[in-house]
């Protein structure tokens, strides 16, 4: 498939499912879905991930994007994302690094070694996310194989996170709804201090949403936010105007709500 200039391949990694899009910055339609399929995934995130790789191998045949520029974005079910308090002392990047993994394995109970971390330094609070090896040699295997140029692999709240934590106001919260899972960034004072999953009840409306902001300052003892601000496509009550709180919406790629979960995960890696 011959390439124009501003365009890239998308693909977002679901459990279960991934979705291929093709994104244009400069030309009409800014996203096209190219194909998109099921794979039966592994029990558990200690698999080696063979059906993905050969899904993936479906769905790219061999020559017809070499070259293209490939984002990958993944479920944050496929990921672990967490918090490290700064060890007193700590001097050398190698002490922050020790924390991580210790406070990995307490929080997981897995080998650091079966996965991959990176991380984004706060002097406060270093926020890390990590992700399976064996998830990410079958992701690099496979663009390899089809001379794609790999631009990144994340998680998809570390990508919406990267995206917009600049655009959030003072004293906000930022939020993601995928499916139903709302992923929360806890902040105070200008910085990241938690992240959240929480599944989200079929009925919940604004009340349902208030309370639990509420409940998740208790446990992390931050003063509750009067703003939320989100990605994803929440239920209409929750846009409902409050005196005490609110929520508002970033205009995102992902954001319709009738797009699978792997072709929402896909355009939330953005155009070209």
């Amino acid at each position: 498939m011959r390439r124009s200039f501003g365009m890239g391949l998308r693909l977002g990694v679901a459990a279960g499912s991934v979705s291929l899009w093709c994104s244009s910055r400069w030309r009409a339609p800014a996203w096209a879905l190219l194909r998109e399929v099921a794979y039966v995934p592994d029990t558990g995130l200690h698999g080696d991930f063979a059906a993905l790789g050969q899904a993936l191998e479906q769905m790219l045949p061999a020559g017809q994007y070499a070259r293209w520029p490939l984002a990958v974005v993944l479920d944050d079910a496929l990921a672990r994302l967490w918090q490290v308090d700064m060890p007193q002392g700590a001097a050398r990047l190698a002490d922050i690094e020790a924390a991580a993994a210790l406070r990995f394995q307490s929080l997981y109970g897995d080998p650091p070694g079966l996965w991959q971390s990176c991380h984004a330094w706060d002097a406060r609070a270093p926020f890390f996310c990590a992700v399976p090896r064996a998830l990410l040699a079958q992701l690099t295997r496979v663009a390899e194989a089809r001379k794609l140029s790999l631009i990144f692999i994340t998680p998809q709240f570390a990508r919406h996170w990267n995206r917009w934590h600049g655009a959030l106001k003072p004293g906000a919260w930022f939020g993601q709804l995928q499916e139903n899972t709302l992923t929360l960034g806890v902040r105070h004072d200008g910085c990241l201090r938690a992240v959240r999953a929480l599944p989200v009840p079929a009925d919940a409306g604004h009340g349902w949403l208030e309370q639990t902001l509420m409940r998740e300052a208790l446990l992390q003892g931050v003063p509750a936010p009067a703003l939320l601000q989100l990605c994803g496509a929440p239920p209409p009550a929750w846009l409902t105007q409050a005196k005490a709180f609110h929520c508002q919406i970033f205009p995102t790629p992902d954001g319709d709500g009738a797009l699978s979960a792997a072709a929402r995960l896909a355009r939330s890696a953005g155009l070209a």
